[in-house]
């Protein structure tokens, strides 16, 4: 392990992924208690990519609070990856989260009470190794909630420059106090609620509806159902299907088997007559909730059952517990008008160039990737 101290409280070192692996139990406590929760950070995540991702690649800083006794807390985790290719402008740049592609933060996870401590220490780690990039990609950042303002603040006080080269909203629940299925879907869906409602409603006359709620291994069992019913459909017959690409397929396999193991991983299915219209994968912290995919039925697309699957998940939610914050995971070339989820996070592409350094390619390299989604969208329309 490489260890710099950095004052008489915080210190930062970078954990191997192999024992990394080990982690589990300490960072489901940081979680616990963390300015906001964030699962791709975790051990399960992080081994999960390295089916994808070279180890060497890998970078996880850990920051410890020095406490009584000479004992340590665990303050902060940040997992990185070492890259440099298109993305990137082909600079060198730690790019985090470690697979943007099915991971839905770049957000590092801090205690509440330390969070500042640990996010200005993670930094001065970084400009103080001689190993490490100077260039921070961050392409799925929320631009707002306590942790963004740690590390804005961070910035500011290592003299970097955070850049923000797209920006999107992202649909997300926040139920309020006082909260029920109907209460909440009147209010997110607006004028529309009678028509949703009636819609979501109409698939009864077809047959027996209901929604499965699977966890754990039995959600681990069940996710080849998944794998069948994405592949059914166009992402099967483009060849983008999770069970056409031999590494993604290889990732979530690790993904799912290790979430499940943790207690952390939930499949919803929307099922007509026994058979899934519509399924869900989820992965759980500390009271959250992050949706990772879906796959649905195409051959029953006049029941939209994205849409209604979403609209069965949220009443089984507000049936039981509902999350304290759910994460739609979409990304920034969806429609979030088509999610059922209310509240919207601001979203972008960040790029960091620490201390005095210019981001430079990396920068240049987002905006264009900007352009080029403008002009797709201009050309669709």
């Amino acid at each position: 392990m490489n260890q710099i101290a950095l004052n008489a409280s915080v210190v930062v070192r970078r954990i191997r992924p192999s024992d990394y692996t080990n982690y589990g139990p300490a960072f489901a406590e940081l979680a616990a208690r963390a300015l906001e929760p964030n699962p791709h950070m975790s051990p399960a995540a992080v081994m999960a990519a390295r089916v994808v991702v070279p180890e060497d690649r890998i970078v996880i800083l850990a920051a410890w609070l020095s406490e009584a006794l000479g004992s340590e807390r665990l303050a902060g985790i940040w997992a990185l990856r070492r890259q440099r290719d298109w993305r990137t402008g082909f600079a060198a740049a730690l790019t985090s989260p470690i697979l943007p592609l099915y991971e839905v933060s770049s957000l590092p996870v801090l205690d509440a009470d330390h969070g500042q401590d640990a996010m200005q220490a993670m930094l001065r780690h970084l400009l103080a190794a001689g190993d490490l990039p100077r260039t921070l990609a961050l392409p799925v950042l929320p631009l707002e909630g306590p942790t963004f303002l740690a590390l804005e603040e961070a910035c500011r006080v290592t003299g970097s420059r955070l850049r923000i080269c797209e920006r999107w909203q992202r649909p997300v629940m926040r139920p309020q106090p006082g909260d029920d299925a109907e209460r909440y879907l009147r209010r997110t869906l607006g004028q529309s609620y009678k028509k949703r409602m009636q819609q979501f409603r109409a698939i009864a006359r077809h047959g027996d509806v209901g929604l499965q709620r699977l966890r754990g291994e039995e959600a681990r069992a069940a996710f080849p159902d998944f794998l069948a019913l994405e592949a059914a459909g166009w992402k099967g017959q483009a060849g983008t299907a999770i069970a056409r690409l031999p590494q993604a397929s290889a990732y979530f396999d690790n993904l799912v088997t290790l979430f499940a193991a943790a207690g952390a991983l939930q499949i919803d299915a929307l099922l007509l007559d026994g058979r899934p219209l519509a399924m869900g994968l989820l992965i759980e912290s500390a009271g959250t909730r992050h949706f990772l995919k879906i796959a649905y039925d195409e051959n029953e697309a006049r029941h939209s059952p994205g849409r209604a699957l979403t609209i069965a998940m949220l009443q089984a939610d507000f049936a039981a517990t509902p999350p304290v914050f759910f994460d739609s995971g979409a990304g920034d070339g969806v429609d979030a008008g088509t999610y059922v989820w209310g509240e919207r996070r601001a979203m972008g592409n960040a790029v960091i160039g620490l201390g005095n350094t210019s981001p430079g390619l990396p920068e240049a390299a987002a905006r264009l990737r900007q352009g080029l989604r403008l002009t797709q969208a201009r050309l669709r329309r």
